[in-house]
């Protein structure tokens, strides 16, 4: 019996090891992930903003930014047209 002590004692420390690394790299992978995941499998919606930092955030708020400054009457004219010509339907989420 006193054989199996140090092996065992190996196995659990490699275990323990292999699943610190894992911790290291999902810090990692998880960021880029995410966006990989499909909507059923919890993954982001398809209306979801783009991540901060990136060039599509930046064009995503000054967008947001003029849709802002705009008046309400022609931000809705702007949002059907839009609509009538992507064919999507339903309300916006805010």
């Amino acid at each position: 019996m006193r054989t199996r002590l140090p092996s065992t004692a190996a196995v659990i420390a490699l275990l323990a090891s292999s699943l610190a690394g894992c911790g290291t790299v999902n810090e990692r992978l998880s960021a880029g992930m995410g966006d990989y995941v499909p909507q059923w499998a919890g993954g982001l919606p398809a209306d979801a903003p783009p991540r901060a930092g990136t060039p599509q955030y930046d064009a995503y708020m000054k967008e947001r930014e003029r849709k802002r400054l705009m008046p309400a009457a022609d931000r809705e004219k702007e949002e059907q047209a839009q609509k009538a010509a992507t064919g999507t339907s339903g309300s916006a989420v805010r």
